[in-house]
């Protein structure tokens, strides 16, 4: 299967997608969260021929869900009733974090890394999914 992950932000959401071996995820894309997300999403995932989408959940650290979990989920429920798509929920602790490690490795400049750090945990994302899925199915 191939998949869109999505780490829907107020201002920027990230994306990224995996090989069809399920196996590695990459950052995509950093789009603005405005009205035309969603149609945007839509093309992306047309013109990428996606199967499902992988929508990080904001978990705090307790395990339980805040207003910002409560938005995602409502994100997705637009995105469900506009595509029909399956739609899975990863916990994203710890994902923005784990991103912005990955980017200080870099020689990218700040502004480039600040543009990047959606997309990155959107792979960060993925990866976690794809990892407890593939661990499963050993």
């Amino acid at each position: 299967m191939k998949y869109l992950a999505i780490d829907y932000g107020n201002k920027r959401t990230g994306l990224a997608l995996c090989d069809k071996n399920e196996t590695i995820a990459s950052p995509l894309a950093v789009l603005t969260t405005g009205k035309d997300l969603l149609q945007k999403i839509a093309d992306i995932i047309r013109d990428e021929n996606i199967d499902a989408i992988i929508v990080g959940l904001p978990i705090n650290m307790d395990a339980s869900e805040g207003f910002q979990a409560k938005r995602v989920r409502r994100f997705a429920e637009q995105l469900q009733k506009q595509l029909n798509m399956t739609i899975h929920f990863q916990d994203e602790r710890l994902s923005t974090f784990g991103a912005q490690e990955k980017l200080e490795q870099t020689d990218l400049s700040k502004k480039t890394k600040s543009r990047r750090l959606d997309a990155v945990a959107a792979a960060q994302i993925l990866q976690d999914f794809l990892d407890g899925k593939n661990k499963i199915t050993r």
